[in-house]
């Protein structure tokens, strides 16, 4: 078995009181899409900075392909593209400027210079427009530029930070063509996102990180076979004034049902995790009949990475992080 690609051991990493990291390890195999998912502020951005050289970590270690962002960070920025969730185009300059200038950046030879510049285009689905200024660009064309920008060096290791993020359904779909054609090149991508559709399509394995913390990780089939259970999301009737008693009102009648196994509080809805079982829908029904709480709707579904996170976070997705980054 060959080598991780991405190697993160202990890593750690405080902004003066608030820990972003708090002692994380992952590894990313060769050629694969590795997502880092978690709410906002859970420490996804701060990783891809150390792992970019742009942040110094203040314990632990990370290495790209073998070497260490410490000690040799100007080799690491040599393997890695990196494309941050902001926007980094000038408006000024045409798609054509932007490569040019970014060829320049990483030393390409003037030989393939053309070449690469073309390719990228392609791949983003640019080609055509290479003439145009960025500030006549929409907001999804400017990401794909920005992604052709990252990959023009054809680094073996592409670095995404909330890579949708802001798109329209159509652009953000184009973006995750992209990726996936990344990956058939043999690229590996490491993804951070807070979209769980996102980690679905896209990722062959995924560490949900919250509050600094690695609190599982698998690939998303394996993460939600482990739950070994199915989800009925009971919402409160809004006409309730008093949805935190009605709540746990619910909770400890539906605990008594043989099939339960856990719930959950998620705003004003509460996740029930039961076998898998048909008796459980009506069962849950007359539990909270019997508490006197009117139902507004109730669903039956599988779990997915959302239920995943609540489950070892303790809390919903939406909640957000407390930590940096």
């Amino acid at each position: 078995m060959s080598d991780p690609v991405i190697r993160i051991e202990n890593l750690r990493k405080s902004y003066g009181p608030v820990v972003a990291l708090d002692g994380i390890s992952l590894e990313v195999k060769q050629g694969e899409i590795f997502g880092l998912l978690g709410p906002n502020g859970a420490g996804k951005t701060t990783t891809v900075k150390i792992l970019t050289t742009l942040v110094r970590p203040d314990g632990g270690k990370a290495e790209v392909a073998g070497t260490d962002v410490l000690s040799d960070p100007a080799k690491v920025r040599s393997l890695v593209g990196y494309v941050p969730q902001e926007l980094t185009v000038d408006p000024y300059l045409t798609a054509q400027e932007h490569l040019s200038y970014y060829a320049d950046l990483y030393h390409l030879p003037a030989a393939s210079r053309e070449t690469r510049i073309q390719e990228a285009l392609a791949l983003v689905g640019l080609a055509g427009l290479e003439d145009r200024r960025a500030r006549h660009l929409s907001g999804g064309t400017k990401k794909k530029l920005d992604l052709a920008c990252g990959l023009i060096h054809r680094p073996p290791v592409i670095v995404l930070d909330e890579p949708s993020l802001g798109l329209d359904v159509q652009v953000r779909r184009d973006v995750w063509n992209y990726i996936v054609r990344l990956k058939e090149r043999g690229t590996t991508l490491f993804l951070c996102t807070n979209y769980m559709d996102e980690a679905e399509r896209l990722c062959d394995e995924v560490a949900i990180i919250d509050r600094g913390k690695i609190v599982a990780m698998g690939s998303p089939a394996a993460l939600r076979s482990q739950l070994k259970r199915d989800v009925v999301s009971v919402e409160i009737a809004s006409a309730n004034e008093h949805h935190g008693e009605s709540l746990e009102s619910l909770e400890k009648a539906v605990s008594q049902l043989s099939m339960v196994q856990r719930s959950v509080k998620d705003g004003t809805r509460l996740k029930i995790y039961v076998e898998s079982n048909d008796a459980a829908l009506p069962k849950i029904i007359e539990a909270a009949a019997s508490v006197g709480i009117s139902v507004q709707s109730i669903t039956y579904s599988r779990p997915g990475l959302d239920d995943v996170f609540l489950h070892y976070a303790g809390r919903a997705f939406s909640a957000g992080g407390e930590s940096g980054g």
